[in-house]
C-alpha cells in the first residue's frame, strides 16, 4: 500500500468514526429521551390554562416539542446552503467540524441541567445543539470527495451509515439499560433521564476528537468570478 493510499484509509476511518460520534445525539436525545422530558417540564412550567408562553406567545405545553423541531429545522434551511458554499470552497472544513461538533455536543451536555420548569433553558440548548448537529453534518460529508474516488463514494459512505447506527445503538442501549435500573441503583428516573442527555453529548464530543485530529485540509475549490459564499450558498 502506498503511502496516499494508507494516508486515505486513515482518514476514511476517522470520517466514519464522525457518524458513530453524532448518532448517539440523535438515538439517545433526539428520538427517544428529549419528546417526552420536555414536554415533562413545560407542563411543569405551565399556567393554569396549561400553557407557556416563550417570548410572550402562548403555546399548549404539549406541543412546545413540536414546536421546536419544527423551528430547529427552519433554521437550518437557512443556514445550512451557506454554510454547504463555505464547506465546498472553503480551507478550513476541520477547523469548522470541531466547533461546531463541539459546540453541539457542550449543548446536548448541558441539557443534564434542564429540569423542574427550566423549559426556556430547554428549548435554547436543543436549538443550539441540533443546528450545530445539522451544520457539522454538512462540513462532514464535504469530506466525502476528498477522501474517496468517485468508485468508492458508495462503499465508504455506506459504512459512515453502518458505524454511525452501532454507535448510536450502542450508546442507545446502554442508556435503556442505566434507565431501567434506576431506582436499583438509587437515582430517579429523572435522573436517569438528564444523566442519559449528557452522555449522548459527551459521547458526540469525546468521539469527535478522532477525525478532528485525522482529517485534513486541503485547498477548496474556486468560487465562481465574481461570486461569494452568500451568493454561491444561496
Amino acid at each position: 500500500m502506498t503511502p496516499t493510499a494508507s494516508s486515505r484509509l486513515t482518514e476514511q476511518r476517522a470520517w466514519y468514526v464522525y457518524d458513530w460520534a453524532n448518532s448517539a445525539f440523535v438515538t439517545t436525545s433526539v428520538t427517544l429521551l428529549l419528546g417526552p422530558w420536555m414536554s415533562s417540564v413545560a407542563k411543569n412550567a405551565a399556567d393554569a390554562s396549561g400553557l407557556v408562553h416563550p417570548l410572550g406567545i402562548p403555546i399548549d405545553a404539549r406541543s412546545y416539542w413540536p414546536y421546536l423541531v419544527s423551528l430547529s429545522v427552519f433554521s437550518q434551511v437557512l443556514l445550512l446552503p451557506l454554510l454547504g458554499a463555505v464547506a465546498d470552497y472553503g480551507r478550513r472544513k476541520r477547523m469548522l467540524l470541531a466547533v461546531f461538533a463541539w459546540m453541539g455536543a457542550a449543548a446536548a451536555m448541558a441539557m443534564f441541567f434542564v429540569d423542574g420548569t427550566r423549559y426556556l433553558l430547554g428549548g435554547a440548548l436543543f436549538l443550539i445543539a441540533n443546528l450545530c448537529f445539522g451544520a457539522s453534518a454538512v462540513i462532514y460529508n464535504a469530506f466525502l470527495p476528498e477522501i474517496a474516488d468517485a468508485a468508492e463514494r458508495d462503499s465508504v459512505s455506506s459504512k459512515g451509515w453502518g458505524f454511525g447506527y452501532l454507535g448510536g445503538g450502542l450508546l442507545l442501549a446502554m442508556n435503556l439499560l442505566l434507565f431501567a435500573k434506576a431506582e436499583s441503583l438509587g437515582i430517579s428516573s429523572g435522573l436517569a433521564v438528564r444523566i442519559n442527555l449528557f452522555s449522548a453529548g459527551a459521547w458526540w464530543a469525546l468521539f469527535t476528537t478522532i477525525p478532528v485530529w485525522k482529517l485534513r485540509d486541503r485547498e477548496g475549490r474556486s468560487l465562481p468570478p465574481g461570486s461569494s459564499y452568500l451568493r454561491t450558498g444561496v
